[in-house]
C-alpha cells in the first residue's frame, strides 16, 4: 500500500525516511518538498494534502512544524493514508513524549524500530501504542520540555506566570522515573475548533464547534476509569427543541472503540480501560448557537482618489480571568494596493503590524488580548491606480487564529473521573484542561 514514508524539517531536511517496497525512484523527498515550497497550481498558495506528481500520489500532514509524508504509486484511500500518517505521529509522540525535531533526531534508533513494527512491505500492521510495547525494546532519549515552542504541549496552557499543573503529559509512556518508579497520572484535555463566520454587521453566519475529548494515560495495569459529562447533555438535533437553552447539545459524535456506553443514556458517564498513551476518547460536532469568543469588525472608507483607511476591532467576549494567546488577523487588500501605513492604539504593547506585498494582505499579530478588551487597528491604504472598483467588495474577508487555554465555547465538561482500582500510588488530578482553537473565525466586508 504505502511505498515510501518519511519526515522532513521546516527547511527540507530528511529526518527519517523508510522505503518499503522500492517501486518508487529516489529523490522523491526533494521532489516533494520543492513542489509543496513553490506551489502556486490553482490559484492555491498551500499545496493540498494529497497531489499527484510523475505518477506518483503524495500524501503529506503538517504537525509541530514537521512534515509527515507518504509515497505510492498504486490508487488508495486518501483518507486513510492521511490517518495513518497522523496515528504514526501520535505513536512517536507516546514513545518520545515530546514531538519535534530534536527529540526525533536523538531517538532516531527507536523512531525506525516503531515504523519497522506499524508497517511491513509497506502494509500497516498496528498503530496501537499498548501493543508494541511487546515488540519495541529501546528506551527513549528524554528530551527537555523546555525546547518546545510557545504552542506546544507544555507552553499551551501557560496563564500569565501560573503554568497548569501536568508537565508530565509531555513524557514518555514508556519511560520510568529515576530510580525505576512508575509514573501514575492521568490526564484530560477538552480541545474545541470553532468555525465561525460574521455577515458585515457583525451578525454570526454560521457557525460549529468541531471537538475532542483527549486522554492520556500513564496508569499501570490499566484499570477501568469512569468519565462523567454533563448530566444535561444531549445528542442530535430532535433535542434541541426539548431542552432548555442551558443544555448542551450536540449534532453527533463518535467515541473510541475502548469506550463502553452502558450508563451513557442513564447518567451520561463513560466506562472506559485506556490504553497506554494518547487517545481521542470522543469526537463531537456542535452547530447550535454559542457564544463567539471573539468578535470582529471591520471598516474601509474611501480617503481620496488614491487613499482609503480601514479601521479592524477586536472585541474579546469571554471572562476577565482567561487570556488568548497568539492572535493573528489577516485581511486581503485590493490587488492595485500599492502601499500600507499602520496605526496602533497608544499604549499598544506585544502587537506587530506588516503589509504583504506579494499577495496584498494586511497581518495584525497580538502576543495576547485579557478577556473582556478591545483592540483597534487603524491601516491607510495607498493605490497604484485612480479608477478601481468597489474597495468593500475587493476587500477581504477578515481572518483570525488564536488559542485560548482554560476555556471551551461548548461548555462541556467532564464533572469528575473515577479509578476503579484503589491504589496509593494514582493521582489523578482534580480538574481538566480546555483549550479552545480557531479553525475558521471568517468577518465579510
Amino acid at each position: 500500500m504505502i511505498s515510501q514514508f518519511f519526515v522532513l524539517s521546516q527547511r527540507g531536511d530528511n529526518i527519517v525516511f523508510r522505503d518499503y517496497r522500492g517501486d518508487v525512484q529516489k529523490g522523491t523527498a526533494e521532489i516533494f518538498f520543492r513542489k509543496v515550497k513553490f506551489w502556486k497550481e490553482d490559484g492555491q498558495e498551500e499545496a493540498p494534502p494529497v497531489f499527484n506528481v510523475d505518477g506518483v500520489n503524495y500524501f503529506h500532514v503538517k504537525i509541530v512544524g514537521l512534515l509527515f509524508v507518504a509515497t505510492t504509486r498504486v490508487n488508495v484511500s486518501p483518507s486513510l493514508v492521511l490517518e495513518l500518517l497522523q496515528r504514526i505521529a501520535r505513536v512517536i509522540k507516546d514513545y518520545l513524549g515530546i514531538l519535534n525535531e530534536d527529540s526525533i533526531r536523538k531517538n532516531f534508533v527507536l523512531v525506525y524500530e516503531l515504523l519497522d513494527e506499524v508497517m511491513d512491505f509497506g502494509y500497516v500492521q498496528t498503530t496501537s501504542t499498548e501493543m508494541l510495547k511487546s515488540y519495541v525494546f529501546n528506551e527513549p532519549i528524554v528530551v527537555d520540555a523546555t525546547h518546545l515552542s510557545p504552542l506546544g504541549p507544555a507552553g499551551l496552557f501557560m496563564q500569565g506566570t501560573k503554568r497548569m499543573p501536568g508537565t508530565a503529559v509531555t513524557k514518555s509512556v514508556v519511560a520510568n522515573e529515576p530510580g525505576g518508579r512508575r509514573r501514575e497520572e492521568i490526564f484530560v484535555d477538552i480541545i474545541e475548533k470553532i468555525s465561525i463566520t460574521f455577515s458585515s454587521s457583525g451578525y454570526i453566519l454560521t457557525s460549529e464547534i468541531d471537538g475532542t475529548i483527549q486522554m492520556k494515560s500513564y496508569l499501570t495495569g490499566n484499570p477501568e476509569i469512569r468519565l462523567a459529562l454533563n448530566e444535561d447533555l444531549s445528542i442530535g438535533r430532535d433535542y434541541r427543541s426539548s431542552f432548555g437553552s442551558g443544555a448542551v447539545v450536540l449534532d453527533d459524535c463518535n467515541f473510541h472503540e475502548s469506550v463502553r456506553l452502558d450508563n451513557f443514556d442513564v447518567d451520561r458517564t463513560l466506562t472506559l480501560v485506556p490504553p497506554d498513551g494518547e487517545f481521542p476518547v470522543m469526537n463531537y460536532r456542535m452547530t447550535q448557537e454559542f457564544k463567539p469568543p471573539f468578535r470582529i469588525n471591520a471598516l474601509i472608507e474611501e480617503a481620496g482618489a488614491l487613499k482609503a483607511e480601514v479601521i479592524l476591532k477586536v472585541y474579546a467576549e469571554f471572562p476577565s480571568s482567561i487570556t488568548a494567546n497568539t492572535i493573528a488577523v489577516q485581511m486581503p487588500l485590493p490587488k492595485y494596493t500599492m502601499r500600507a501605513s499602520f496605526e496602533l492604539e497608544p499604549g499598544a504593547v506585544g502587537q506587530t503590524t506588516d503589509f504583504k506585498q506579494a499577495n496584498k494582505r494586511l497581518e495584525w499579530n497580538l502576543k495576547k488580548i485579557v478577556g473582556g478588551s478591545e483592540h483597534t487597528l487603524r491601516a491607510r491604504l495607498t493605490f497604484s491606480q485612480e479608477s478601481h472598483g468597489n474597495i468593500t467588495k475587493e476587500s477581504g474577508p477578515v481572518s483570525m487564529t488564536f488559542t485560548i487555554p482554560m476555556y471551551n465555547s461548548s461548555k462541556l465538561q467532564v464533572k469528575y473521573l473515577q479509578i476503579a482500582k484503589k491504589s496509593g500510588t494514582y493521582n489523578p488530578y482534580r480538574w481538566v484542561r480546555y483549550v479552545t482553537l480557531s479553525n475558521s473565525y471568517v468577518a465579510r466586508m
